[in-house]
């Protein structure tokens, strides 16, 4: 029986891991692959930003199952002080006694292994398997297999195949920019955003792609605007557009559930709607696509706030909100409604007047239809009102052909 070991911090696992394993099992024919995340690598600090050991772990599986014949082995979280390969070697040893061990490493650790804690034991104990982190190294990995075999009697395969070219410190720096997908898997980076390791922000491309499935088809038009509107108001006031787009891409991700869908939804995360919400089902999806957003997407409270108040709106809304809420009531694809031109206009010229403007036209609409009037709508069209006559500003009103 032959085992393949594959140790690291797994901070994240990427692709170029998957990739080396692959290669390694191709050359090798293990019957058994394991990744083992270490707890404490004796060679480097784990970075400031690393997640939890069970995150770790979580995502180092999400990976093995990437590869058939692989598992993951928490032998060395388990373990107190630093993870030495020759103790979890000896613990692999006693479990497969009468197992070949290959131990799988990188170009630079093959280089420093004489360095580590009890080389001459990891070497008596495994063989050694070494892949090309870089091109131009082969004659350094040669010369050293060979030192090696002579020094230790050290069993070592030299893998052939591509270097990989991605390290995980350089996944960290590109995930709060909302890059680094193309380097992880799929169940991986999912997992990240849905926890949002590592400061990271969602490939927006990623998120419409899922976020557009929660939807009605009929639906995804309106989002599109509402993006597209949200990026153009967040331009003009100086928000963080990436933010803005994201708000308002999941701004109805729960908006197709009828009233029992939104109830049930309500009874997963607690919310206690009120009577007004109970009354106009058009009401609820703010608050339950807030919650479904920061539990699905990982959604951070300055953008799950601009989901939950994107149709009442609230006294003293951020920017985020005030973007987010606009752009979903004037975005383009909008069917015309009174107001809705001047609104529009008035949205690059001063975003309170705009609020108020949207707010009064909506009350009036709502005592045409004769619908119950949420008092979060009342008391926000007040707020802004007085926001207006506090700087001197009248309100802005609107001809009656201005649909």
């Amino acid at each position: 029986m032959r085992v393949l070991i594959y140790g690291g911090s797994f901070n994240p696992p990427h692709l170029g891991h998957i990739r080396s394993v692959r290669t390694a099992i191709a050359a090798l024919e293990p019957d058994l692959t394991l990744l083992i995340p270490a707890a404490i690598p004796p060679h480097k600090q784990l970075a400031a930003e690393t997640p939890a050991q069970d995150d770790r772990f979580h995502m180092t599986g999400l990976a093995a199952g990437q590869i058939p014949g692989c598992e993951t082995s928490d032998i060395e979280l388990g373990r107190q002080g630093p993870s030495y390969t020759s103790d979890t070697l000896r613990q692999m040893h006693e479990r497969y006694p009468a197992a070949e061990l290959v131990f799988l490493m990188g170009t630079d650790m093959l280089l420093t292994i004489e360095s580590w804690h009890e080389p001459q034991t990891i070497m008596a104990l495994s063989s050694l398997a070494v892949f090309a982190r870089e091109t131009g190294r082969e004659g350094e990995i040669e010369a050293q297999a060979a030192h090696l075999r002579e020094a230790y009697g050290a069993t070592v395969f030299v893998l052939e195949g591509e270097p990989v070219t991605v390290s995980s410190t350089q996944i960290r720096a590109l995930l709060p920019k909302r890059q680094g997908r193309e380097y992880l898997p799929d169940s991986v980076y999912g997992y990240i955003i849905r926890r949002r390791l590592y400061g990271a922000r969602p490939d927006l491309d990623w998120l419409r792609e899922r976020a557009y499935a929660y939807l009605k088809p009929t639906r995804v038009e309106h989002v599109r605007g509402a993006e597209a509107m949200a990026r153009a108001l967040a331009r003009r006031w100086g928000a963080d557009e990436s933010d803005a787009a994201e708000a308002a891409i999941l701004h109805d991700c729960t908006k197709k559930y009828d009233r029992d869908g939104q109830l049930r939804i309500c009874e997963k995360y607690g919310i206690i709607p009120d009577k007004w919400e109970l009354e106009n089902d058009r009401l609820l999806h703010a608050r339950t696509g807030a919650a479904f957003a920061a539990d699905e997407f990982g959604a951070p409270e300055h953008i799950a706030s601009a989901i939950r108040w994107h149709t009442t709106g609230r006294p003293g809304m951020t920017l985020l909100e005030k973007i987010v809420f606009l752009a979903d009531a004037i975005e383009e694809s909008r069917r015309p409604y009174p107001a809705l031109e001047t609104i529009r206009r008035t949205a690059f010229e001063d975003l309170d007047a705009a609020l108020e403007l949207c707010l009064r036209r909506t009350l009036v609409f709502l005592q045409e239809q004769g619908e119950p009037i949420h008092p979060n709508t009342a008391r926000t069209r007040e707020y802004y009102l007085k926001k207006l006559e506090e700087k001197g500003a009248s309100p802005v009103e609107w001809a009656a052909q201005d649909q």
